[in-house]
């Protein structure tokens, strides 16, 4: 990816996310969700009218996922999508499960994978809801599931979300330090499972191309050479919103480390990133309002 392409999404500084996230702290804690899912729409809508850029992007994005142009209504619900994930993610922390409809599939492959070897990768995208899976991981299957993101998110996100419950921010570990790998590593040898997202990298980061939606698009190196230095399987994971209160989420192996020679390690890489692009168009065709990069992911001028 290039310089530009990557400083788009940066330069935002995930600026809808973290400004919904803060107004939807304060609905979640005063209204509850019933009333708050009512404010929803008008926030979606907001940020639909008045953020031009991202709606050309997502409009973009939307016509290769639906295979037809999308109108205003296809991005009004993505943008609806994005932030009842957010708002939910405020219960998820404090472990009101009870408020969700979560179905699961593909758990029985990442338990047989644990039973081999402690510890496992969660490879995702800017897809649907990682904390539904954090949630379900800490709440039903007993499981310690922690998420490698870039530190200067790390450190708005702990912020935001160590108000409402600050276990949460226990659970995240922050790459570009010098110990980020070693991090990981225990995490791993101690039976966690380790989460980061690979649909994004930062200005400067080696990339792979990759076919994407039909289409060429760049996706960072970094996940998959961690992977591979960690030696351990990994799983795509998708935590998709489903309306309402309905999430699905799915596990599917994706690529195994374990034992791969260091001789063969580059082309591993790469088809791991190809098989990721893959799996992220299977889901992105099957829930498009799920995706939520809110930039020109392949950057047409």
């Amino acid at each position: 990816m290039s310089e530009p392409a990557a400083a788009s999404w940066r330069d935002q500084r995930e600026r809808s996310n973290l400004a919904v996230l803060r107004l939807m702290v304060w609905i979640s804690l005063n209204l509850g969700r019933a009333a708050g899912r009512v404010v929803l729409h008008g926030i979606a809508a907001y940020f639909t009218l008045f953020s031009p850029r991202a709606r050309r992007a997502a409009r973009a994005y939307l016509g290769r996922a639906l295979g037809r142009p999308a109108g205003w209504r296809d991005v009004h619900r993505q943008v609806f999508a994005f932030a009842s994930t957010i708002h939910d993610r405020i219960y998820l922390l404090n472990d009101r499960f009870d408020l969700f409809d979560i179905e699961v599939s593909g758990a029985d492959a990442l338990h047989a994978a644990l039973e081999r070897q402690p510890g496992a990768l969660l490879v995702g995208a800017h897809l649907g809801s990682f904390e539904v899976l954090r949630a379900v991981g800490r709440g039903r299957a007993g499981l310690q599931v922690a998420m490698l993101m870039y530190e200067e998110n790390a450190r708005k996100i702990n912020a935001t979300l160590a108000a409402i419950n600050p276990a949460a921010a226990q659970d995240i570990v922050p790459l570009g330090r010098m110990d980020s790998m070693l991090a990981a590593r225990d995490r791993l040898d101690r039976g966690c499972l380790v989460g980061l997202l690979a649909d994004r990298g930062l200005g400067g980061d080696p990339t792979v191309d990759c076919s994407f939606l039909g289409e060429t698009a760049a996706f960072p190196l970094g996940p998959w050479r961690l992977a591979a230095m960690l030696r351990r399987p990994v799983f795509f994971m998708a935590g998709l919103y489903a309306g309402g209160n309905r999430y699905r989420i799915h596990f599917e192996p994706l690529a195994d480390f374990s034992d791969t020679p260091r001789a063969g390690r580059d082309a591993a890489i790469r088809a791991a990133a190809q098989a990721y692009a893959d799996r992220l168009t299977h889901y992105c065709r099957t829930a498009p309002d799920n995706w939520f990069n809110f930039f020109d992911f392949w950057q047409k001028k």
